[in-house]
């Protein structure tokens, strides 16, 4: 049932301040909302938000060709003069090993097929992988074998700087009159209600009991979600992936310069250096990572970020090294630092939930990012700001499901999800 319209007046509380939170705020202070916060317990970038990394990929492939068009939207936003400052649209090269199973290779038939015969793609967008010879004579810095990977090079896509978008949408939403209150004051610690009719939703206790009330509160929480909510912990996995980096120095990143983001999809993917710190980051491919506890005692299992996100399994860092050896040789024994796993809120089936929590007036999520929101965050917020306006969520796909989550098996993942506290981790274990 559709709540209650809003008026461009009214208080809109968004709780987290990363992808979800910032792009809902942009898009609503840019259609004329007067009264907005934006909760968060760090500055922006949130070190609580997956987004807060040195880039991000921006690339339309899917299976499901609904995404490959929101996607591309996506893409045209990031390419006007608002967004452009913090998107390189260095390539997309994408491919699987010798090695990969069949079930990874079926994910990129099917990706691929989303896009190659789009429209959307300019002449000359694609072009095939067939040897690692042809590879080098357009990126001379791959100077590996990489035998026997196949796939293929898309040039209409590349990577956002991660979190220096997310701070410029940030400044921008401040500029606009949106209100972003950080540190304990920012830090939502309960969720307040009161009762009318039905439940209502009044808005958050921080941490350090300020209250923040709000007409609608908006819970933007990543991976953190479940831990203010634990309604919706049945369909949100809280799930994790390995990153790692290589210091270069200023003549090692300049050989890097105009380098594709390389996927191999059933190994890892990398970027070109960082822009300002020459930081070559590299992400373990794998189904994730999960960190299931108690909750409250109750013997209720659920997966939630640990205290801390420092360091790798042992196994993805062999991965990592492996990709290296591969694609970077000229790289390889080169000291991996800065090592740490992103958490993202995985849905089983891949989708976002954009909706009213069932039972309770003035409450909306936004959340099950499943580790492919980043790349839209110019355009998230108006599926957001959609939902809030009409009332209620009128895309199927994005409703509230009470469905236990079953997130172990996604389509474009190879591997099994295991626990953190059941591997080793490179150099120390992540602190639970």
């Amino acid at each position: 049932m559709a709540q209650q319209p809003l008026s461009k007046d009214s208080s809109v509380l968004i709780v987290g301040a990363g992808v979800f939170g910032l792009s809902s705020a942009l898009h609503l202070a840019l259609d004329g909302f007067t009264n907005i916060t934006v909760l968060d317990r760090a500055p922006v970038p949130s070190p609580y938000s997956a987004g807060n990394d040195i880039n991000k990929i921006v690339r339309a492939e899917y299976e499901d060709p609904f995404y490959t068009e929101l996607a591309l939207d996506a893409i045209k936003q990031w390419q006007t003069p608002f967004w452009a400052p913090h998107y390189l649209a260095t390539g997309y090269l994408l491919a699987t090993s010798p090695n990969a199973p069949q079930k990874s290779r079926m994910s990129l038939q099917k990706s691929f097929s989303s896009i190659k015969d789009h429209p959307a793609f300019p002449r000359g967008a694609f072009s095939a992988i067939e040897s690692a010879d042809d590879t080098r004579k357009q990126f001379p810095m791959l100077q590996g074998e990489m035998n026997g990977w196949e796939g293929y090079l898309n040039r209409y896509a590349g990577y956002a700087r991660a979190a220096k978008a997310l701070e410029h949408a940030a400044k921008a939403c401040v500029e606009l009159g949106v209100k972003l209150v950080t540190g304990e004051s920012g830090y939502a610690a309960e969720l307040l209600f009161e009762d009318g009719e039905g439940r209502i939703c009044t808005g958050v206790k921080a941490a350090d009991g300020m209250i923040h009330t709000a007409a609608r509160t908006i819970l933007c929480l990543g991976a953190h979600i479940s831990t203010l909510l634990p309604a919706i912990a049945p369909q949100i996995t809280a799930k994790s992936w390995s990153v790692a980096h290589i210091q270069l120095t200023p003549t090692e990143a300049a050989s890097m310069k105009g380098c594709p983001v390389v996927n191999c999809r059933d190994l890892g993917f990398f970027f070109e250096p960082d822009l300002d710190t020459g930081m070559l980051k590299f992400s373990a491919n794998g189904a994730g990572y999960t960190n299931y506890v108690s909750r409250d005692g109750s013997g209720t299992q659920v997966s939630v970020p640990p205290t801390s996100n420092e360091g790798i399994p042992e196994e993805d860092e062999n991965v990592i090294k492996k990709l290296i050896g591969e694609a970077l040789p000229q790289f390889s024994g080169r000291e991996l630092v800065k090592k740490f796993i992103c958490w993202c809120s995985d849905t089983a089936d891949s989708e976002y939930i954009i909706d009213f929590v069932p039972g309770v007036e003035g409450l909306v999520v936004a959340a099950g990012d499943s580790g492919h929101a980043f790349k839209m965050l110019p355009v998230a917020g108006q599926w957001v700001k959609r939902a809030l306006l009409e009332g209620e969520q009128k895309a199927s796909r994005w409703k509230w499901k009470e469905a236990q989550a079953d997130s172990d098996d996604i389509s474009w993942r190879v591997g099994q999800v295991k626990d953190i506290k059941d591997v080793e981790f490179s150099g120390l274990r992540s602190r639970i």
